[in-house]
């Protein structure tokens, strides 16, 4: 039995990823897409923000923070873990409307650096990859805020000490703040990326609107218990 409820929450994976990949295709067209007009964000205050090249490890780290805590959940708090996934796909799909009919960009990067470290050399090569084009809202803003209030509010960690707390919220709080030190982001792309997870955790948390992928859940099942018939007969 116990066996059985780890392959279907190792199942209940899948709708995720299959909606990351979709993400992904579709960021992947609008960054390939021939040139359009952007509407150009950042300001003074954008400017005055000094470059910190050191701030480029913990906004990769994002991609460690999402998969991490996606698939602790996922194994400890089915339900928090939901609400997470729903919040991330409601933000995750806006922007991509967004970006879409209104394309954003920005003209933050500095041009020279005056010094060479490793830190600056993962910056050039996340710029190589990652264009300065598509960004509001953030959403390494958004899903980190999201992820952060779903784990904050799971059973998991209802118990969690004052530390274990602290450790996450200052995780969380470096992703973000590193957005806009290694200049990746605008300060509108951050403000609107949270103002966006204050409304997604309003929709999904007080008014209860999840995804709970059912359907999948007893596809899943089914398939599982006719495997196990299927070997038992044998």
């Amino acid at each position: 039995m116990k066996k059985a409820l780890q392959a279907i929450s190792f199942w209940h994976l899948i709708p995720a990823a299959a909606y990351g990949l979709f993400y992904l295709l579709w960021f992947d067209y609008l960054e390939e897409m021939p040139q359009r007009e952007y509407i150009m964000l950042g300001n003074s205050l954008d400017a005055s923000i000094p470059f910190l090249e050191v701030f480029v490890v913990p906004y990769l780290s994002w991609f460690f923070f999402m998969l991490f805590w996606g698939i602790l959940l996922n194994f400890t708090d089915r339900d928090a873990y939901d609400r997470m996934i729903t919040m991330c796909m409601i933000g995750m799909t806006l922007f991509l409307i967004v970006s879409t009919v209104v394309p954003t960009a920005l003209d933050l990067r500095p041009h020279y650096i005056g010094r060479y470290n490793v830190f600056t050399r993962m910056c050039r090569s996340l710029w190589t990859i990652d264009t300065p084009t598509n960004v509001w809202p953030s959403i390494h803003v958004f899903n980190t805020a999201a992820i952060t209030v779903s784990v904050l509010r799971s059973r998991f960690f209802e118990n969690a000490n004052l530390m274990h707390r602290a450790f996450i919220v200052i995780w969380a709080a470096l992703i973000i703040l590193s957005t806009v030190f290694i200049k990746q982001h605008s300060l509108l792309d951050v403000l609107a990326g949270g103002i966006l997870a204050v409304v997604a955790t309003l929709i999904v948390w007080d008014l209860n609107y999840v995804a709970r992928f059912r359907r999948w859940d007893a596809f899943v099942a089914r398939r599982l218990a006719a495997r196990a018939k299927k070997r038992t007969v044998l």
